[in-house]
């Protein structure tokens, strides 16, 4: 599927081809609670990174996130965040040591996406206490990371998205 998105005041707009764009991944962990905004509930669908046009780029900012350990240490995440230097918009993120994948932010996609049939709350160990998260059928909580990708839950559902056969090169 093809995905059009954009910040908020607009210097900076992208397109990618999603093969995982259902929005039905939730994460509260801080990062993306202090990144993202609003209740921490980012949602990241998933693209080919290779699909990527972005229009505005003299206006992309970069953030690596610092990751706190049990011991107390702070290690830098080799995945970065892009934003919008202008007004903050957080936009994708991307990790090099998965170079052929790209994960946008729903929050920051224009095209109408399609509604998911149950949605996966995670790392609701590390969410805010004031947050309530939605409860009932088609709600799974996880304390961490879910078992299944966000490859394999597209799979499960029936919704995951082929290459195109122009974006396929």
């Amino acid at each position: 599927m093809q995905l059009e998105g954009s910040c908020h005041c607009g210097k900076v707009r992208f397109r990618c081809e999603a093969y995982a764009p259902v929005p039905f991944l939730h994460c509260y962990c801080s990062i993306c609670r202090k990144t993202a905004g609003g209740m921490g509930a980012a949602i990241n669908l998933g693209a080919w990174a290779d699909t990527l046009e972005v229009e505005g780029e003299a206006h992309l900012g970069r953030y690596h996130a610092r990751i706190r350990e049990d011991d107390g240490a702070c290690r830098i995440s080799r995945g970065e965040r892009r934003f919008c230097r202008e007004c903050g918009s957080a936009l994708w993120a991307f990790d090099p040591r998965w170079p052929d994948l790209l994960h946008p932010h729903a929050s920051a996609i224009d095209t109408p996406l399609p509604e998911a049939p149950a949605r996966v709350h995670m790392l609701l160990d590390s969410k805010a206490n004031w947050v309530q998260v939605p409860e009932g059928e088609g709600e799974t909580h996880v304390a961490h990371f879910p078992e299944e990708s966000l490859e394999d839950w597209h799979r499960r559902h029936g919704l995951l998205e082929k290459r195109s056969d122009k974006d396929a090169s």
